[in-house]
This record gives structure tokens, C-alpha cells and sequence, in this order.
């Protein structure tokens, strides 16, 4: 047995040499391909797989692959192949339009429950609500569904019938509806409230087609209302189409004054965009809420607004997506490629720079806080930085977890979800007595014993020093969910934000200001 292993031992390594000098011989005599010389070795090599490869692979496959291969070999996250599927999913995300029944929908106790209907539409007219739970859709149970399936399984061709069952808290038999889906238009203004001492808040989720339009509309009715400043929240936002964020920017800005410029490979691809009309709320001072999710379209408007002055970036610094993309529809669906950079009228580059230690899953590197930041003026003398992402006038960190949060979550440990189960289950109880009269409500010392005792009848066990020492964000969480089911999602936004710590800097930094002038004085550098 001996003598075997050393003469396997013995070819393994003339392998291993043979192999090495094999392939050092060919580094060595390797010279850059020319095209024609590129297309035989892709015909070559393309060759050998079909034949000689351990699987049989279509030719179809081969070549969605080779095509993967390219565009993953740019390193550029933002450049894919998108075929009719994801297709789909980026002209409902630009286009705001999708067929479907308008059912924003959870997954909780491995079931699908309805969490709110959009108003006007199929689902909404129909009568399903908050808390209704789907238990069947076109005779087959929708139990075990994620919400990314059911959301595939409600939506289809506009004017085609979709059969929903849902159980509802107090009714005893299940019900059923016959939904005629249609088109449905999803707002990119998402809420518009009107705070205390005259301050708008706009919500703005999305650059789609009607942004502009939306965000316009939203903000006279607030000015109608007695709004005498405005807090945009762009927290989130991902962008979306280019033409919808020079349009935002146009609302806040002076006929002439620059928003953007692109710089491309081609021609074409560079070009300057000005504002072209008057600006229509001038005197009303404005403070743009960003993150680390704001991103694209959203970032031309925080540049564009703060180079000129216009407005106060808070939060916390942007995503960093300084470039634009092209979408060329081709066979089975499109390439989104990379074709410009775009600057701030300043000049800035908002690009996030990626790095040999970022890995191809990464979207972007992080920043490298050794190197300075380029630093620019704003109209005003202000400074701002490039180099990766809009930096915030005022920062505002993100709400870290408190160490009672952190002390609650490692008791329930893998126990979160049905946590979160118990206060739905609970929420959908308490709308069903009417108990609870007004979305200002207090979580009462009896409300959270309930919650308790209902964790001890699911088998939940968590340790009661724990959880009472975790009674604000206890409060926090159930409040939420309660207000969600019992009063609307609408309600449960509002509640969260008077927990909103960059929203009530943002309204401090407002507060007393009569002009855009007047507010960055507070804040200038």
C-alpha cells in the first residue's frame, strides 16, 4: 500500500509541476488579442465546452452565460443583462404602473395578511381589508407563500379576474372576492402631512414618471393649507429616471441656474441640464432628509439643491450612485449599461469609487476615510465635499439600538418573527373590539402584559426582566402595529415620525426661518 501512495504521490506532483509550466509558458508568450483572434478563441473555447464538458449544456444556456460573463467582468454593479422578467420589474419601478389589485400584503404566522389596500383600486372597492388574512387565490392555498410569490400570483393581464379567499377576525366563514384587475398607479408621493408651526412634510419614494408632477401638486395643497416650509424626504429613495430628477430640482430652483451635467464616452452623452422655469414656492425654506439609501435622481436633487444654496441636506451622507445608465431593448430582453458620470452644477463627482477589496457582490466600496475629500464651494461660500456621495450639512446618525432592545432580541432569539406575529395577532384583536378610539393612543402597562401573556401561549418563552426592561421599545413596536391595523398605514407613519430624530432636527433648523437664505446662515462653514 506503501509503494502506491508514492507512485501516486510521485505523478501527482509531475501533474502539479507539468501543469505549472504549462501555464507559465503560456503567460509568458501571451500578447494582446486582436478582434479576429478574440472571436476564434471565444468560438474555440465555446467549442470544447459543447463537446468535451462533463454536462450536456444547451446552446441557449452557453451563451446567457457568456453574455453574464462579459458584463460581470466590468466590475460595474449598475451594467446587467436583464431579461423580460426583471425587464418587467424595472418599467413598473420607472413607469409607476403595474396590473394588479392593489393589495399591499406581510407575511406573518406563514400566512399572507393583508396589511393595507390602496385606495380606488379592485381590492379597495371590493371591501378586503387590514387584517384580513389570504388564505386561497384562484383555488389554490396561498399557505407557505412568500409575499414576493403572492404579489406574482394576484398581479396578471389588466382586465383579468383573479379569486381571492382571505379569514377575517370575527367573521366565521371565509370570504370571497372576484377581483377584475387593472392597471394600478402607484404614487411617488407616498405621504404629505402638514406639521406643527407650518411645516410641510413630503415623502418622495420614487423618481418615476409622475415625480415631478406629484411632488408639485402635493406641495400646493400643503401651501393651501398654511405650509410655510418644507422638509422633503428623499431617506430611501433609489432614484429612477433622470428627466424626473431634473424635474424635481426645477421645481426648487431659478430659471438658468445649472442642476446637472453628464460625461460620457460619446457625444451624446454629454450634456448640461439648466433649470428652465421660475421656481414656484421662492421664499419657502426647505430642508432635504437624506441616508445611505438615497440614491441616483435623488442625489442630483440633494447636489443640485444644496451647491445653490437652496435647501439644508440632513442625515446622514448618500449611496453614491454618480453615474447614468441607458437601457437598449434587445432579443429577450435589454442591456443596462453604463454610460455617463454625472456631476453637481459645483462640479462635484457623487460617484462612489469601488476598490480591489470590494467584492463583486459589493454595489460600492466603502469610503476610505484616510484619503481627504475633495472639497468645493457652494454658491454662497459654503463648503461641500465629492468624492462619493452627497456629505450632509447637519449630520444626524442613524437610532442605534438601545441595550434593552439588544437584551430583548437575545432572549427571543430565533423567536423575532413570531414576535412580531403576536402583535399583529394582537393588533387585528383590538381592531375587532374597537378598544382602541384615537391613533394618539398610549401602549398601556395592560397592553404589554397582554402581549406577554399571548408570546406564553404560542410557547414563546422570554425571560420577564428582560422584556419589562425593554418596555420603550416594546412601546414603540406594538404602538406601530396597532396603529397600523386599527387606523391605517397612513396613521403608522405619522406615529413614527414623532420618533423621527433627523425629522425633528430638520423642524429645530426650521424653525424661526423666514427664507432659504436665512436657514443656511445657521449651518454655514
Amino acid at each position: 500500500m506503501r509503494s502506491r501512495g508514492v507512485v501516486a504521490a510521485a505523478v501527482l506532483s509531475s501533474a502539479l509541476v507539468s501543469g505549472g509550466w504549462l501555464m507559465e509558458h503560456e503567460g509568458a508568450a501571451r500578447a494582446p488579442l486582436d478582434a479576429n483572434a478574440g472571436a476564434h478563441l471565444f468560438d474555440e473555447v465555446l467549442a470544447h465546452v459543447r463537446r468535451d464538458y462533463v454536462d450536456t449544456l444547451p446552446d441557449s444556456l452557453l451563451y446567457r452565460k457568456a453574455v453574464t460573463g462579459v458584463l460581470g467582468e466590468l466590475h460595474d454593479p449598475h451594467t446587467v443583462f436583464l431579461d423580460q422578467r426583471r425587464l418587467s420589474r424595472l418599467d413598473e419601478s420607472t413607469s409607476g404602473h403595474y396590473a394588479g389589485v392593489g393589495i399591499q400584503m406581510d407575511v406573518r404566522d406563514s400566512g399572507i395578511t393583508v396589511v393595507a389596500t390602496l385606495h380606488g383600486t379592485p381590492a379597495d372597492q371590493a371591501g378586503i381589508a387590514s387584517g384580513d388574512r389570504i388564505v386561497e387565490i384562484d383555488g389554490k392555498s396561498a399557505r407557505g407563500l412568500t409575499a414576493e410569490e403572492a404579489l406574482k400570483t394576484l398581479r396578471g393581464p389588466a382586465g383579468s379576474n383573479v379569486r381571492v379567499v382571505v379569514e377575517r377576525p370575527g367573521v366565521t366563514s371565509p370570504l370571497t372576492f372576484t377581483l377584475t384587475r387593472r392597471d394600478i398607479q402607484v404614487n411617488p408621493v407616498q405621504h404629505a402631512l402638514l406639521l406643527p408651526e407650518g411645516v410641510a412634510y413630503v415623502d418622495l419614494t420614487v423618481f418615476s414618471s409622475e415625480a415631478a408632477s406629484d411632488l408639485g401638486h402635493a406641495i400646493d395643497s400643503l401651501r393651501s393649507a398654511g405650509a410655510r416650509s418644507l422638509v422633503l424626504d428623499l431617506r430611501g429613495n433609489p432614484g429612477g429616471l433622470l428627466d424626473q430628477g431634473i424635474g424635481v430640482a426645477d421645481l426648487f430652483l431659478d430659471a438658468g441656474q445649472s442642476i446637472v451635467s453628464t460625461r460620457g464616452r460619446s457625444a451624446d452623452e454629454n450634456r448640461a441640464f439648466a433649470d428652465r422655469a421660475p421656481q414656484r414656492w421662492g421664499s419657502m425654506p426647505l430642508v432635504v432628509l437624506a441616508d445611505s439609501g438615497t440614491a441616483s435622481a435623488s442625489e442630483i436633487v440633494a447636489g443640485a439643491l444644496q451647491d445653490h444654496d437652496r435647501a439644508l441636506v440632513v442625515g446622514t451622507s448618500t449611496y453614491g450612485k454618480g453615474s447614468a445608465q441607458r437601457v437598449f431593448r434587445i432579443r429577450d430582453g435589454a442591456v443596462k449599461l453604463t454610460t455617463a458620470l454625472w456631476y453637481t452644477p459645483n462640479g462635484r463627482s457623487i460617484n462612489r469609487p469601488r476598490t480591489a477589496e470590494a467584492s463583486d457582490d459589493d454595489d460600492v466600496a466603502p469610503a476610505d476615510s484616510t484619503k481627504p475629500r475633495p472639497a468645493f464651494k457652494t454658491d454662497a461660500g459654503r463648503t461641500v465635499f465629492g468624492g462619493g456621495g452627497i456629505v450632509p450639512d447637519v449630520l444626524v446618525p442613524n437610532r442605534v439600538a438601545s441595550k434593552q432592545e439588544k437584551a430583548l432580541q437575545e432572549a427571543l432569539g430565533a423567536n423575532v418573527p413570531k414576535f412580531r406575529d403576536a402583535m399583529v395577532d394582537y393588533a387585528i384583536a383590538l381592531k375587532s373590539s374597537r378598544s382602541v378610539t384615537s391613533p394618539e393612543f398610549q401602549v398601556t402597562p395592560e397592553m404589554r402584559d397582554e402581549l406577554y401573556r399571548r408570546l406564553q401561549a404560542r410557547g414563546i418563552v422570554v425571560d420577564r426582566a428582560a422584556y419589562d426592561s425593554a418596555q420603550a421599545p416594546v412601546n414603540r413596536a406594538l404602538g406601530r402595529q396597532i396603529t397600523r391595523f386599527v387606523f391605517g398605514t397612513q396613521a403608522e407613519y405619522a406615529r413614527t415620525l414623532r420618533e423621527d430624530t433627523a425629522l425633528a432636527k430638520a423642524r429645530e433648523l426650521l424653525r424661526g426661518a423666514t427664507t432659504p437664505a436665512e436657514l443656511v446662515q445657521r449651518t454655514r462653514r
